[in-house]
């Protein structure tokens, strides 16, 4: 039987073979390099596509009918303009990079992804 969508997406974060994608929060969400995604798993010249789709959008798509929600990045600002100017260097960079969480998507309960069922 082919992979559901949850299980491939489990396969891939547990899988060293992947840079764009990793498990973030302590194992509670799901980080995603957005551009290193796009040409590393969604790219024309992958040989070994895990997804049916060539596009981010549809990937969030399928992450949102199996209950992702995005999760925003809450980033503290120093009042100091040197140090405002790097973090905000830092934080544009940062801005690649989407959190998805689902309650039943967690690494340390690996018999809740059972539970994520598409909606």
């Amino acid at each position: 039987l082919p992979l559901c969508f949850p299980q491939k997406l489990w396969k891939m974060l547990e899988s060293d073979q992947f840079r764009s994608i990793w498990w973030s929060e302590g194992g509670k969400c799901v980080a995603i390099n957005k551009d290193l995604f796009e040409a590393e798993v969604l790219g024309s010249g992958v040989r070994q596509r895990v997804f049916n789709t060539r596009h981010i959008k549809s990937f969030i798509r399928q992450l949102n009918l199996y209950g992702f929600t995005k999760v925003q990045r809450d980033i503290q600002r120093s009042a100091s303009l040197p140090e405002f100017l790097a973090e905000e260097a830092a934080a544009s960079a940062h801005s690649q990079i989407l959190y998805y969480y689902n309650p039943s998507f967690n690494r340390a309960h690996p018999w809740l992804l059972g539970m994520c069922k598409r909606r």
